[in-house]
């Protein structure tokens, strides 16, 4: 056949072409788009769900073991909560020498117990050692004896628990009136649990970048962002005594209602077709477990 004589595409079908092929590249690129999005939006949503169930499960934990009615709750506010949580458990071997004061006391627990994330400091830190008393066949002597810190822990023998190595360190009890409380020898034995805490702060705050958060700080170190972005009123704390009313009385909060409102991180696209951060809100009562009931 005669070259002249083949024939291609006409300019008018090339276009023709060109156009189908836009108007399909152009529906299958909203179909991805439109995807993404709502992938963005779900993700978004799903975080920000995440972030506040996160809120009312770690703080209760927390609260769930302090003894308000021991002046474990160091203060409280309507949208900060400061305490005492327990962040270490040992045994002691060699326990305080009692009969002779309260202070200057030395105490060595075995290393092999001990169980925590880090040990005991005298900067914030503070004991709980339970006190046996002087009759083992009742418990109306028994008592959990406060205790402050005065050096941190060092590297020692127990010379009571078989020569294993322990950690040394120097304490001071506090005077309790919750039983009759004797300064008696032997009132704290060999073996006696030995609880340590630490204060932790809750607190709602605003960041450099300017959103609000939750934040979380040990001792006296730096607020860090634990929870969040959050509202500007993206926490909210209640504090109840035995009866249900609210109280101000550190020592007779029996219950903290606590109230989380957080937000997406980044605007998402809503039903009525505006774009903004998404909000979404969570609220727990939490009781106090370790008050005394007596």
């Amino acid at each position: 056949m005669p070259t002249l004589n083949r024939r291609g595409f006409t300019l008018a079908e090339l276009l023709v072409a060109l156009v189908l092929l836009g108007i399909v590249s152009l529906g299958i690129y909203r179909v991805l788009l439109n995807n993404q999005r709502m992938y963005q939006a779900q993700t978004q949503r799903i975080d920000l769900q995440q972030n506040i169930r996160a809120a009312v499960t770690i703080i209760p934990a927390d609260l769930r073991e302090v003894d308000a009615t021991d002046s474990d709750i160091v203060g409280m506010g309507s949208d900060s909560i400061r305490f005492r949580a327990m962040r270490q458990f040992a045994v002691a071997c060699n326990p305080p020498i009692l009969g002779a004061g309260l202070g200057g006391l030395t105490l060595t627990v075995w290393k092999s117990l001990t169980y925590g994330a880090a040990l005991p400091n005298s900067s914030s830190d503070s004991l709980l050692i339970f006190y046996a008393g002087a009759t083992d066949t009742t418990r109306n002597d028994d008592v959990w004896i406060p205790a402050s810190i005065t050096s941190n822990p060092v590297s020692a023998t127990c010379t009571g628990g078989g020569g294993n190595s322990g950690w040394l360190m120097t304490v001071s009890l506090a005077a309790t009136t919750r039983v009759p409380y004797v300064n008696g020898l032997g009132g704290i034995p060999v073996n006696s649990p030995v609880r340590g805490f630490e204060t932790v702060t809750y607190k709602l705050y605003q960041a450099t970048d300017g959103n609000y958060y939750i934040g979380y700080r040990l001792g006296n170190g730096t607020l860090q962002p634990a929870i969040g972005p959050v509202l500007s009123t993206g926490l909210a704390l209640a504090y109840y005594d035995s009866t249900g009313a609210v109280t101000v009385d550190r020592t007779k909060v029996k219950t903290v209602k606590i109230s989380v409102r957080g937000m997406t991180a980044q605007p998402v696209r809503m039903p009525n077709g505006s774009i903004t951060q998404a909000i979404d809100s969570i609220t727990t009562l939490v009781a106090l477990r370790n008050n005394r009931r007596f």
